[in-house]
């Protein structure tokens, strides 16, 4: 079972919206988990939708089968979402490429800058409050959140300008 929604965007347009949570456990079950994603999608998915897929993908590198897979029905994009020094990783070590935001290729035609903070994000912004500065323009956070018990994964944030419906 896959948790999904669709819904309507202000443009007209419709999105099918799958949040995931891949198995921790193996690579090779994180890669059939991602064929039956793309299946559940070919299935589902209406004509002209969109589709976004967010969530832990638990990848332990870029290399895996798992991107592949998805490919076939989202684009994995080659500039990854970061933070200000370039890091794409976003489990708290920051060391595995754990979460993401994948679209359909029409819609990765309208990813846009992120802009927090007066800093701008040309792929997107991995958030994480122990390095992003300067930190009191978006309050409430704090430094120490992203570190917080049981914290093991940082926010993946990407924007898409819709055309005006």
């Amino acid at each position: 079972d896959f948790v999904w929604a669709r819904l309507a965007l202000p443009d007209g347009s419709r999105l099918l919206a799958v949040s995931v949570h891949l198995s921790a456990k193996k690579e090779e079950m994180r890669a059939e988990e991602a064929l039956a994603l793309v299946g559940f999608i070919k299935t589902n998915a209406k004509p002209g939708e969109r589709v976004a897929i967010g969530g832990d993908f638990n990848l332990r590198n870029l290399s895996e089968e798992t991107l592949k897979e998805l490919g076939a029905v989202v684009v994995v994009p080659v500039d990854l979402p970061s933070d200000a020094a370039g890091n794409f990783h976003t489990n708290s070590p920051r060391n595995r490429p754990y979460d993401w935001v994948l679209v359909d290729p029409g819609t990765q035609h309208l990813c846009s800058p992120v802009t927090i903070a007066g800093l701008e994000f040309p792929s997107g912004l991995i958030f994480d409050s122990r390095v992003f500065e300067p930190l009191r323009a978006v309050p409430p956070v704090q430094a120490g959140d992203s570190d917080a018990p049981q914290m093991q994964h940082m926010g993946v944030v990407r924007d898409f300008l819709l055309p005006p419906p």
